[in-house]
């Protein structure tokens, strides 16, 4: 990220006065609210543009096929959070947030970043498959994950790829990042070793790119969906509490592999 030179602070997100709140050059009250979808509105506000019907629809499908992931470690945090302070819902939400990284959530973003190494390797009107392999190619010996690919479970393609290329394929989405993620997939066992399947994490970029949205703003995605199921979540807590029984299933499983001082665990006299 750049520090830019600006010494007055800019932005053409939103403005308001006595009587007018404006977001992204629109009326808040009279052009928004009741009239936009928050998935459309959460374009407008990252892009500045209004999302048109394909935007829309491959946007609010990949919303809705990354919100709900069980009890991953983002999830158990955040819930164990809530176990210990439940006035501070905001603090679980963000406990759970916190652990969006390369691993978790992450991946789209950069699997977004090697679709577009690609794209840029290919050139115009390039051979995408060339491309993909030797970008892959690259990525294997500098010793990097292929982001996006192969899946603890779904050792065949996670079946959320298929939905979201068929929505981005019906609502007319552009599909050149679809091509690309295959042409990875395609490529993948001669140079890893391994038949490795498209995941959702690499399918939410290649449909999101498609329609105009940021790489830079891609990993955003998840982590607003995952809002959604954290709070879904801790309002489960709040009524039927687990936090403290995954602290114990961990503290039960636990095994201890350092020193002991002499007597330790003897009866006591």
């Amino acid at each position: 990220m750049k520090i830019g030179k600006e010494t007055v602070p800019r932005t053409s997100i939103c403005t308001s006065d006595e009587h007018t709140i404006v977001v992204r050059g629109a009326d808040l009250c009279q052009d928004l609210i009741g009239k936009m979808a928050f998935g459309d509105y959460f374009y407008l506000l990252v892009t500045g543009r209004r999302a048109d019907a394909p935007a829309s629809a491959v946007l609010n499908a990949t919303l809705v096929a990354i919100a709900e992931h069980g009890l991953v470690p983002s999830v158990q945090a955040s819930r164990m959070t809530l176990a210990a302070a439940p006035d501070a819902l905001q603090g679980a939400v963000a406990a759970g947030i916190l652990g969006c990284g390369s691993v978790i959530l992450g991946a789209a973003e950069t699997a977004g970043q090697l679709f577009r190494a690609i794209e840029t390797r290919a050139g115009q009107g390039g051979d995408m498959v060339a491309a993909a392999r030797a970008v892959v190619t690259e990525y294997r010996r500098a010793g990097r994950a292929i982001p996006g690919y192969g899946h603890p479970l779904h050792k065949t393609r996670d079946p959320r790829v298929a939905r979201l290329f068929e929505v981005a394929r019906e609502s007319g989405a552009g599909m050149q990042y679809v091509a690309i993620a295959e042409a990875v997939e395609h490529v993948i066992p001669g140079i890893v070793g391994k038949d490795l399947r498209l995941n959702v994490s690499a399918a939410i970029p290649a449909v999101l790119l498609g329609v105009g949205f940021p790489l830079q703003a891609l990993k955003g995605v998840p982590i607003l969906a995952r809002a959604a199921g954290l709070i879904a979540h801790l309002t489960e807590e709040q009524e039927a509490p687990i936090g403290f029984a995954l602290s114990y299933q961990a503290t039960r499983q636990v095994q201890y592999q350092g020193e002991v001082p002499p007597g330790f665990g003897q009866a006591q006299p």
